[in-house]
């Protein structure tokens, strides 16, 4: 099984390019089975979880092809099964964003109930509740999602609660449909309007994408277009923090800064010197001290769920006390064992981690438990005194591009080692 072995004590320096979003991708790759003619993914990051989604639309027969640059082309039109089986919606909850595309499209869908990352229950209940708002006919049943719907009617539908996947889903299921489709408190992050810029480029009529109203006035078809995935703020964020917790100098390239207002603030907020510019993000902790502060996850803009533990692991290491408060996900804190066993001083009273700075923090073997959990660790083996080992960095591989060896690239004393 493949580990990181971390020597910490290195600050990070240097750049560092960012790649596209893996929050974004994985809804544009769903997206390409509405597009009458080929589609082209660019900036397409190398990831599980894209490996995983060709192996999905591969599976339902449509044609893919991946160039030595990984753009990815796919033909919607060889198509012959509108099942995503469960071997591999078991391990990537977005598989789920191939139903409302398949059933707006084809008419017919079959979805294995979502798998994915430990972190909490994600109910797929609004994705179904608003699909029938639209005329689908939905049933569950030996945990399939069966859909049906000769063409889906737009509709008025309030989501329950703020649901990014839940949002894509509607949001492509709406474009093909008769009608004008509003969608009420949709979420607002910027993967949302990502894919929302695409879908209009293709030849959707979507408006307010961004903010908590999503107007769409169906049309009868989509055109194959190119489009370039957004650049991934959580892995800009990672990056960002390695040069905090290890009193470094990185500077992020091909960036977006306005997408990350509320985690830059809280940088600012801990210490660090963070400038910016149109598409990077400089920040520099040399000669500064790293300091606690409080968060609070909750849904674009506010702090990103996706941001927490690393800062969690940040917060480990400063000076001073800081409250770290989850709201997203009610099972997001396994990190903080693993950062007890490195002698971090947290205590943790339900959603909330009250995390006492400490001066040093020690290697040790760790365990990561889901993707953002292992970004933590790694910051904190960074950071650590002697060496860490991380296991179980498949879940890392999920969501960050060769991550050792971009963190090489920074000065970082860190290789993968099979075991």
């Amino acid at each position: 099984m493949e580990k990181l072995v971390i020597q910490g004590g290195t600050p990070l320096e240097g750049d560092v390019v960012i790649g596209g979003a893996k929050n974004a991708v994985l809804p544009l790759l769903a997206a390409t089975l509405l597009a009458d003619g080929k589609m082209t993914i660019k900036n397409v990051p190398r990831l599980r979880d894209v490996y995983t989604t060709i192996k999905l639309l591969e599976g339902m027969g449509v044609t893919v092809e991946v160039d030595d640059d990984f753009n990815i082309t796919t033909d919607a039109s060889t198509i012959n099964s509108y099942v995503a089986p469960y071997e591999l919606v078991k391990t990537m909850r977005a598989s789920i964003l191939v139903l409302g595309p398949t059933l707006a499209r084809y008419g017919e869908s079959e979805v294995s109930l979502p798998g994915g990352c430990a972190i909490g229950s994600r109910p797929v209940n609004i994705h179904l509740s608003g699909l029938e708002a639209m005329g689908a006919d939905i049933t569950v049943h030996e945990g399939f999602i069966r859909a049906r719907a000769k063409r889906l009617r737009g509709a008025r539908y309030v989501m329950e609660k703020v649901t990014v996947t839940g949002t894509e889903n509607l949001l492509m299921a709406a474009v093909l449909a008769e009608g004008t489709t509003i969608l009420e408190n949709s979420a607002r992050e910027p993967e949302v309007t990502d894919l929302a810029d695409c879908l209009n480029a293709m030849g959707a009529k979507i408006s307010g994408a961004g903010t908590s109203t999503i107007t769409v006035e169906g049309v009868e078809r989509l055109k194959g277009i190119e489009y370039s995935v957004c650049p991934d703020r959580i892995e800009t964020g990672t990056f960002l923090a390695g040069a905090a917790i290890t009193g470094g100098h990185v500077r992020t390239l091909k960036a977006d800064p306005a997408a990350l207002d509320s985690v830059l603030q809280k940088f600012r907020d801990a210490g660090a010197y963070v400038q910016t510019g149109a598409d990077w993000i400089d920040l520099d902790m040399r000669g500064r001290t790293l300091k606690a502060v409080d968060i609070t996850t909750d849904p674009y803009p506010g702090f990103p769920t996706d941001m927490q533990a690393q800062f969690m692991a940040m917060n480990a290491f400063s000076q001073g006390i800081g409250v770290v408060v989850e709201t997203i996900f009610e099972n997001r804190m396994m990190h903080v064992a693993e950062l007890m066993r490195m002698g971090a001083n947290i205590r943790l009273e339900g959603n909330t981690a009250i995390v006492a700075g400490m001066p040093d923090l020690y290697g040790a073997p760790v365990m990561a438990t889901d993707l953002r959990a292992s970004a933590s660790l790694i910051l904190a083996g960074l950071a650590a005194n002697g060496k860490t080992v991380v296991d179980r960095i498949y879940h890392t591989d999920r969501g960050y591009e060769k991550i050792e060896e971009r963190l090489q690239h920074l000065g970082a004393n860190i290789e993968r080692v099979n075991t």
